[in-house]
């Protein structure tokens, strides 16, 4: 499985589960997969949904900070990584 890092955990929300991500290299959009890693976290997801500035998109650019509803705690400066299928 190839991946590459496109971005940080900047914060996290429990009680909605949602991260906060800023975007440094790449896209990210709708139905990606991405694995999310740290000292204590390590999982992977699909996104599902995303949202810039509490309005829904369906990608993000390096620059974004976006919201994304997770299924696992993350933490801050978590690294995020995007699958590749190739």
């Amino acid at each position: 499985m190839k991946e590459h890092m496109i971005g940080l955990v900047s914060d996290y929300f429990d009680t909605i589960s949602v991260a906060a991500i800023n975007i440094i290299h790449g896209t990210l959009q709708l139905g990606d997969t991405i694995h999310i890693k740290g000292v204590e976290t390590d999982f992977e997801t699909t996104v599902e949904s995303m949202q810039i500035n509490r309005s829904p998109v369906l990608i993000a650019n390096a620059g974004d900070s976006i919201g994304l509803k997770v299924s696992h705690a993350v933490r801050k400066n978590d690294i995020v990584y995007k699958i590749l299928n190739n």
